[in-house]
C-alpha cells in the first residue's frame, strides 16, 4: 500500500490539537481591514476551531497529523 500524499496547503493552514481537534487562523483578516472595528480585528486575531463537519475533510488531507 503505498504513502498518501498530504495535502501540503492543508498542512500550512490547519494543527491537530492534543485533543484530536483542529485549530486555524480566522479568515477575513488580510485586507480592507479599515471599516472593521478595533474589537473586531483583535477577535479575528484568536485561533478558530474547525467545526465538526469540517474536521472530517481537513484530517482526510492530513493524514499522519
Amino acid at each position: 500500500m503505498p504513502k498518501i500524499k498530504t495535502n501540503r496547503a492543508a498542512a500550512k493552514r490547519f494543527r491537530k490539537t492534543a485533543s484530536g481537534k483542529f485549530k486555524a487562523g480566522h479568515a477575513f483578516k488580510s485586507h480592507i481591514l479599515t471599516k472593521k472595528s478595533t474589537k473586531r480585528k483583535r477577535g479575528l486575531r484568536a485561533t478558530n476551531h474547525v467545526c465538526a463537519a469540517d474536521a472530517k475533510s481537513v484530517a482526510r488531507m492530513l493524514p499522519y497529523v
